[in-house]
């Protein structure tokens, strides 16, 4: 089976490796939240339980990702 993935774009973001300008999508699979640089390839990993702890109240936030 070939699923496919969806990958958004996170507007403004700057690769925290080579420092290159909205190349960082995120993706969801089987409830774990991946952002990845397209340019380089560095990913930040983050379960959905620990991205739910870092939102705040008020705010439409995706997720906090800490290197």
């Amino acid at each position: 089976m070939n699923t496919r993935i969806k990958k958004r774009f996170i507007a403004g973001a700057i690769c925290p490796k080579c420092n290159a300008l909205d190349t960082m999508a995120l993706t969801k699979e089987d409830g774990i939240e991946k952002v990845t640089c397209v340019s380089c390839g560095e990913q930040m990993v983050q379960a959905e339980e620990q991205v739910e702890k870092e939102v705040r109240q008020h705010e439409q936030v995706i997720g906090v990702f800490k290197p």
